[in-house]
């Protein structure tokens, strides 16, 4: 299993105002991407972005905060936190390991930030 801290810190950097994960899922599965229907751009020379679609920044935006919650949730014990907050990642959409790369991507992608962060602020103002 991998847990991914970088993914986190670049999420909780960059949205200090709306809920942020301390901690993202790990997976022990195969990468797959049945769920995102979007690109992924093939890593050239030089290239450090990933191609995140609309509809993927909205995905990660809904597993964000249902993992915020999930990971703030003190009746919840830490040895099940990982296994709820993938199933919430993949009930939104995207496989944790396509979350986790989208997370990390935010560090080095300023237009990726604010396209998440108003998806996030977006799904703050609407009730669950």
């Amino acid at each position: 299993m991998r847990t991914f801290t970088i993914a986190a810190a670049a999420i909780a950097s960059t949205f200090a105002v709306a809920a942020t994960a301390q901690e993202t899922p790990a997976t022990g599965t195969a990468p797959t991407q049945e769920a995102a229907p979007a690109q992924e751009a093939a890593p050239t020379a030089g290239a450090t972005a990933t191609t995140v679609s609309d509809v993927e920044v909205t995905q990660f935006a809904t597993a964000l905060a249902e993992v915020d919650k999930i990971n703030k949730d003190a009746a919840t014990p830490a040895t099940e936190k990982q296994a709820k907050m993938a199933a919430a990642v993949t009930s939104a959409g995207l496989t944790p390991e396509r979350f986790n790369t989208i997370g990390q991507s935010l560090s080095k992608d300023p237009a990726l930030q604010a396209k998440v962060a108003a998806a996030v602020q977006a799904k703050a103002g609407k009730p669950s």
